[in-house]
């Protein structure tokens, strides 16, 4: 739940689990400077969905957003383009249950990995962007997706701009993985530009997509650090294997519902 913050907020939520026989087993809250309050319950019980939610709305104050999700595996769809670092480790976490969520679908602009992603018994779907403009490449992505209906889109190297007409059919429901160079070195050939720059920490960053390219709502970050030894082609390996643990640890967060968005920043709870 999230709203303005106000007091008894924790006491009457907790009141009304009680009432309803759930046992709470984590919880975890926050107040943002500007006052708007973030609450994370866990509970356990016999739930009436609809009783609970009803009485929930009727005891707390108005303003105050509240989802009741059941522990459930997401439903998703991947993204890809050429790169196969990300794509495979989450078909690894896939395969041995370690992703909470069911991969419904992998869509690529290109067949480069379509035979890496059938060794896992997923239906891959090669939608070239050539001889297409922007709209009609997007059109056909969505009439795909309208086949699975899925919660989450996983960009996992998907090297195409999505557009605004797009991404608001998935408002917050999409998730983009890339190197922490940008903006510094944006273009072709990052890991060059930081070898030549001397950089000394490479990462990661996961991110929600909205309308403004890589600004999204940051979901995780790592680094790792690089030295005068490491050579562009070590930091671009050094750098794919922070990409993996990042997108990961993010979708992990965000599968638990676990993340709240304020202001174009994420609070996890």
């Amino acid at each position: 739940m999230d709203g303005p913050d106000n007091k008894g907020l924790i006491y009457h939520v907790t009141g009304v689990l009680f009432r309803h026989n759930l046992n709470i087993i984590r919880n975890d809250e926050y107040v943002s400077p500007d006052g708007q309050f973030f609450m994370r319950t866990e509970f356990e019980g016999e739930l009436d969905k609809e009783a609970l939610m009803t009485e929930l709305q009727n005891t707390l104050p108005q303003g105050i957003n509240l989802r009741i999700n059941p522990k459930k595996k997401k439903n998703i769809v991947v993204f890809v383009t050429k790169e196969h670092h990300c794509l495979g480790e989450l078909l690894i976490r896939y395969t041995f249950n370690e992703l909470d969520a069911d991969i419904l679908a992998v869509v690529s602009n290109y067949n480069y990995l379509q035979p890496l992603v059938s060794k896992f018994g997923i239906p891959f779907h090669y939608i070239s962007h050539e001889l297409k403009t922007r709209d009609e490449h997007e059109d056909a992505i969505l009439r795909t997706l309208s086949i699975y209906q899925p919660e989450y889109l996983v960009l996992a190297k998907y090297m195409r701009v999505l557009t605004p007409a797009f991404v608001k059919h998935y408002p917050n429901r999409i998730v983009n993985i890339h190197h922490s160079f940008l903006p510094a070195f944006i273009g072709a050939s990052p890991y060059r530009q930081a070898h030549d720059r001397g950089v000394k920490i490479i990462g990661a960053t996961a991110h929600f997509v909205n309308n403004d390219l890589d600004e999204g709502p940051i979901i995780a970050q790592n680094v790792k650090e690089v030295d005068h030894r490491h050579t562009a082609i070590d930091m671009a390996t050094e750098g794919k294997d922070v990409e993996k643990i990042v997108l990961s640890q993010a979708l992990k967060l965000v599968f638990n519902d676990r993340v709240f968005i304020h202001r174009n920043r994420t609070i996890i709870l």
